[in-house]
């Protein structure tokens, strides 16, 4: 395996983490009967836009690199807001 294998493939593997938390969003939606965003969602979002990121910097791709970091920022003060107001809350 070359090493444009390996990148194609954590590029790939990035891409079905990111479109994971648009699944896990709809069967958790789909089971409320109602629109909601768990906490799943948010990890995954992590995890995919770190991913593409890392793809993004191999690729020297300063569009892609660009929308991730500012992504991965989103994703983790969500994050925080989750586990503020758990914390703030008792549960």
């Amino acid at each position: 395996m070359t090493r444009e294998h390996v990148w194609l493939a954590i590029g790939f593997a990035g891409q079905a983490m990111f479109t994971m938390r648009f699944v896990v969003q709809w069967i958790a939606s789909e089971r409320k009967k109602q629109s909601t965003i768990p906490l799943a969602f948010w990890y995954f979002s992590l995890m995919g836009g770190m991913i593409l990121f890392s793809y993004a910097l191999y690729r020297r791709d300063p569009v892609f690199i660009l929308g991730q970091s500012f992504g991965i920022f989103i994703y983790l003060r969500n994050l925080y807001f989750i586990y503020k107001n758990r914390a703030d809350t008792g549960d």
